[in-house]
């Protein structure tokens, strides 16, 4: 009986031992690869972003993902009680989070649960803290002391952070990375894919969560994303975000845009919106700040657009900045009756005296010679508008960015026939405002805006960026003049932007102060302040555009508020570039005539 006892248990190890080495020799073999052989994702190093100089402006650093095994904080594990509050209050001050949450992370209800991440992208640092603390905790416990190791369950995995390293500066440009690692905004999110770079694998042999080392691995590694440099210059970028910040907090305002533009090239210098963020902390940044303004605001011009208005009078040979325009107090046209922004008596003013003096009336009389009728009038019109880039693309491809609102002149509607000419029912943001001025620059050859000057692969070459386009606009000539009478809006005493100049330099520039469309209410309300311009006037080198919307506080005049700003940012620029003042005697235009 115990042989045949014996003899049948032997059997049946033997008819088991033939089906698992046999028969399911490669089902058990497979499951077992799976089992011993583990995968990990190797994260591609994201590609760093800098100003035109190679100053860092967004980074990456080594950084832990903050984990826990849950199961290790059981009483039965650590033979205490309350282990997860024991551990929640040493780590609490340490990652910055409240106790009570850490305590539910460590004592979840799903027993099971094996893996929690306590803190996401925290500093070597901060790392190191933990696992000294960690470390002392074991010592003592080994000793014999009844004190159990609580932080025996906490560990670490490898990862990486974003860092900005200039804080607010040039957070509008720049964007921000969420939690997965992925761009969130800005060039961050334009440029998502050649940042990022392409991430790793690795597999190989594991037993008991150990590496095997003799069993061999299969890798790949993974590719750093590729440097950025930006067309900004740091230096100039502060002075623009530190002008425009303050002139916002004295006006009381609701925000404000600064846009310098290097005239010749169209490379931006600066691009700076207040109030800004710090992407280092995006839980501490107001939503209504978050984003790029400058360019994702659509807002009426105001008399900054005149300048337009003049490009296509003087284009089409339908006056010259000598031309006599008698303006009247009133002016009645359509179903309104127009005024300026003060009343006065009659004006004998020359068409330089016009936009000189910013005369809504005059504009309006001026374009009007534009075509024997009023609607063949707005049909020039508006072909100078698309010329200059209203209704469209900057060029940028700037997420979030606005096309602005220009309706083709068959649906302007009587009053926008008249309002138009001087930036009243038609929209813009400020990037678009700020090439107006750049084009004039540039004796009237409009080059696409552009904010990245290229980039530098993992092979440390350099790609420059493509070229930009560049559309002829107007004549050398028409932008010439434009520039002179421009001269006459800051020179001349009885112009609108005398706060804008320079010492030494001849400036071209010229005010607006537009009633504005409230976006909550899509209603009238408050004014958009604005100043734009370029310098030196006979030779221009930088264009600089301001803008301020809603302003509270003192005066909301554009020439007031903004011009001081225009003056402070483009002393700074022209300074930082070393743009010498060409000693030329100004432009002498007249303003006025004698009927």
């Amino acid at each position: 009986m115990v042989g045949v006892t014996l003899a049948l248990v032997l059997l049946a190890f033997v008819v088991r031992l033939f089906q698992v080495q046999a028969v399911d020799a490669s089902t058990y073999a497979a499951k077992a690869d799976r089992n011993r052989y583990v995968g990990q994702v190797l994260e591609a190093e994201r590609g760093g972003i800098t100003d035109r100089h190679g100053v860092a402006l967004a980074t990456t650093e080594d950084a832990y993902d903050i984990t826990a095994d849950p199961t290790m904080f059981a009483p039965g594990e650590l033979e205490i009680a309350d282990g997860p509050e024991q551990a929640a209050a040493l780590l609490a001050p340490i990652l910055g989070q409240d106790q009570d949450e850490l305590v539910e992370k460590l004592r979840p209800e799903n027993k099971a649960l094996r893996y929690v991440k306590l803190a996401a992208r925290q500093t070597p640092q901060t790392w190191r803290q933990i696992k000294d603390l960690k470390a002392a905790l074991a010592k003592k416990a080994g000793t014999g002391d009844s004190t159990a190791n609580v932080l025996a369950g906490v560990f670490s995995v490898p990862t990486s952070k974003r860092v900005y390293p200039n804080k607010e500066l040039a957070a509008g440009i720049l964007g921000w990375v969420n939690a997965e690692g992925k761009g969130g905004g800005g060039i961050e999110l334009q440029l998502d894919k050649r940042l990022a770079g392409e991430d790793g694998k690795i597999r190989y042999a594991q037993s008991g969560g150990r590496l095997v080392p003799t069993a061999g691995s299969t890798e790949t590694p993974a590719v750093p994303g590729s440097d950025v440099e930006l067309t900004i210059d740091r230096d100039i970028q502060w002075a623009a975000q530190n002008a425009i910040a303050e002139q916002v907090k004295e006006s009381a305002a609701d925000r404000g845009y600064v846009i310098v533009q290097d005239t010749r090239t169209g490379e931006v210098l600066a691009m700076a919106n207040a109030p800004g963020f710090d992407p280092n902390d995006l839980s501490e940044a107001d939503p209504d700040a978050l984003g790029n303004a400058a360019v994702q605001d659509a807002f009426e011009p105001g008399s900054t657009a005149k300048v337009l208005s003049m490009a296509a009078v003087l284009e089409e040979n339908a006056a010259t900045p000598g031309t006599h325009v008698v303006v009247p107090n009133r002016l009645h046209r359509g179903d309104r009756l127009f005024k300026d922004d003060i009343d006065h008596p009659t004006w004998y003013l020359t068409l330089n005296g016009v936009l000189a003096k910013s005369s809504n009336i005059g504009t309006i009389l001026a374009t009007g010679q534009l075509g024997e009728t009023q609607a063949q009038a707005n049909k020039v019109l508006y072909r100078y508008l698309r010329k200059f880039g209203l209704g469209g693309e900057s060029g940028l491809g700037f997420p979030g960015e606005t096309k602005g609102i220009l309706a083709p002149p068959d649906e302007w509607s009587t009053s926008q026939q008249y309002t138009i000419p001087f930036g009243q029912g038609v929209s813009v943001n400020a990037m678009q405002a700020a090439s107006i001025y750049s084009t004039i620059a540039n004796g009237g050859v409009r080059v696409e805006p552009t904010l990245v000057r290229g980039s530098k692969g993992p092979d440390g070459r350099f790609t420059p960026a493509p070229e930009p386009g560049r559309t002829r606009v107007v004549s050398e000539k028409t932008a010439k003049t434009l520039a002179r009478m421009l001269e006459s809006v800051v020179d001349d005493e009885e112009g609108t932007g005398t706060k804008a100049r320079i010492p030494g330099y001849r400036v071209a520039g010229k005010t607006g102060t537009a009633n504005r469309v409230d976006p909550a209410t899509g209603k009238y309300h408050g004014y958009t302040s604005s100043f734009a311009g370029f310098a030196p006037a006979d030779k221009p080198r930088i264009t600089v555009y301001c803008a301020i919307q809603n302003a509270t506080e003192g005066s909301y005049f554009g020439g007031q508020i903004c011009g001081p700003v225009y003056k402070q940012v483009m002393e700074f620029a022209l300074k930082t570039l070393q743009v010498p003042p060409t000693g030329a005697d100004p432009a002498d235009l007249p303003v006025t005539f004698k009927p």
